[in-house]
């Protein structure tokens, strides 16, 4: 390939890499946010949360992505950008496949832990906060991980919104060298070498957070 058609998939992974980031982030707090909702002592809290759970694991993340970006706007009288679309899109539903490695987690921890903090006097947060979730961070972060990758892939269903990512540059590409087979293993190897350093990243996390509770 030439310099600018190489300048045009690296364009992509940027893109690629952002969205990965972005989604992470929404989905991170949504998994913890709602996942911690399902552990909740009211029952209107769990069922609210198991609700949400249940709706966005049970659609398909690209149909989500067509909803968000072209139905949801004319709505409201205004448009996304591709970006946030798919963010958007992307957080919302992957973090609903968070909220039940948070949930599993939480129930996990002993019981004798939660009411050792009751026989301290610790309020609900900070039991949370300072024995329920040191304890379930480090079991999370494998889920979590995998989890993480599959967002990765899942990032190329934003190309159907003509979105400049890995998967829509090097599709280009392909159509500018009318070329598959060596296009298409580019693009394998880019999102291979991606997802394997992120599976090395969180297995560093693990170990460091495993050490820490140690």
């Amino acid at each position: 390939m030439t310099s600018g058609l190489w300048e045009i998939v690296l364009r992509g992974v940027w893109v690629t890499v952002q969205l990965l980031f972005f989604s992470a982030l929404l989905g991170s707090l949504v998994a913890f946010v709602v996942g911690i909702a399902r552990t909740h002592r009211r029952r209107s809290v769990r069922f609210l949360a198991g609700c949400y759970t249940e709706v966005f694991r049970g659609t398909s993340a690209l149909v989500m992505i067509f909803w968000v970006y072209f139905v949801l706007p004319p709505a409201f009288g205004w448009q996304l950008v591709p970006m946030w679309a798919g963010t958007l899109a992307l957080g919302l539903t992957y973090g609903a496949y968070g909220t039940e490695i948070v949930r599993g987690a939480l129930n996990a921890v002993e019981p004798a832990q939660w009411e050792g903090g009751i026989a301290l006097g610790f309020t609900p947060w900070q039991r949370m906060r300072l024995i329920l979730l040191p304890q379930a961070v480090p079991e999370m972060i494998p889920s979590f991980g995998n989890l993480l990758i599959e967002l990765l892939k899942g990032t190329a269903l934003v190309s159907v919104m003509g979105m400049g990512d890995l998967a829509f540059s090097g599709n280009l590409v392909r159509l500018a060298l009318q070329e598959s087979a060596e296009i298409y293993s580019y693009i394998l190897l880019i999102y291979f070498a991606i997802a394997f350093l992120l599976a090395r990243l969180m297995r560093g996390l693990e170990k460091r957070l495993k050490g820490g509770v140690a």
